[in-house]
C-alpha cells in the first residue's frame, strides 16, 4: 500500500509530535525531580542550620552571636565531625574574627560549618578501622593496652595528644581496677553513629 505525500507528511508530523511529547515528558519529569531534590536539599540545609545554631548557642554565654575561639573544636565535634588538630586550626583561621581576635561570630561560622556538613567532611573513623588500629598496638593480641602503653603511643607517635586530651581520654578509656584499656569496649563506646 503506497502512501500519498499528504499521508507521509502526517505520519512524519505524528512522529515528530510523538518525539516532542517524549522529550517534553522527560523534561517535565527531570524538572520535577530537580524541584523535589532542591526541596529536599533545602530541608537538609535548614536542619543543619538549626543544629549549628543550637550547638553555637550553648557557648554563646553573652548572647551576642559570638563564642570564644577555644570552643569551636567542641562545637564542631558536637555536630558529629572529627577534624584533626591541623584541620581544626585551618577552620578556625577561616572563621575567627580579625579584630578583636579570639572570637568567632555566628554569621561567619554558619556558612563554613554548613558547607562542612553538606560535604560530609571530617567524618568519624568507622569502628572496624579504629579496632584494627588498637589491635596493631597490641602485638600480643591480649585485647587490652596498659595505661603506660597508651600514654606512650598517644603522646609520642603520629599527631601527639596534648596533656588535656590525654587526661580526657584516660578518664573515659582506662578501667580503674586493672589500669588497662579494653580497646574493643572503648571503640564501641566512642564510635559516633551516623544518622
Amino acid at each position: 500500500m503506497d502512501m500519498t505525500t499528504g499521508q507521509a507528511y502526517r505520519v512524519k508530523q505524528n512522529k515528530v509530535t510523538a518525539n516532542q511529547c517524549e522529550m517534553l515528558y522527560e523534561y517535565r519529569r527531570t524538572e520535577e525531580e530537580v524541584d523535589r531534590k532542591s526541596f529536599q536539599g533545602a530541608i537538609v540545609v535548614a536542619e543543619f542550620h538549626k543544629k549549628i545554631k543550637e550547638a553555637f548557642e550553648v557557648f554563646d554565654h553573652e548572647v551576642n552571636n559570638t563564642v570564644d575561639v577555644r570552643e569551636i573544636g567542641t562545637i564542631i565535634r558536637s555536630l558529629g565531625c572529627c577534624p584533626s588538630e591541623g584541620e581544626l586550626h585551618d577552620l578556625i583561621a577561616e572563621v575567627e574574627e580579625e579584630e578583636p581576635t579570639g572570637y568567632v561570630r555566628f554569621e561567619k561560622f554558619l556558612p563554613v560549618m554548613t558547607k562542612v556538613l553538606l560535604e560530609r567532611r571530617y567524618r568519624p573513623i568507622p569502628e572496624d578501622i579504629l579496632l584494627r588500629a588498637f589491635q596493631a598496638l597490641d602485638p600480643l593480641k591480649r585485647g587490652f593496652l596498659t595505661k603506660e602503653e597508651l600514654i606512650k603511643y598517644m603522646t609520642e607517635e603520629g599527631e601527639p595528644f596534648s596533656q588535656e586530651e590525654m587526661e580526657e581520654m584516660l578518664s573515659a578509656a582506662i578501667d580503674p581496677e586493672s589500669n588497662t584499656i579494653h580497646y574493643k569496649d572503648y571503640v564501641t563506646m566512642m564510635v559516633i553513629e551516623e544518622n
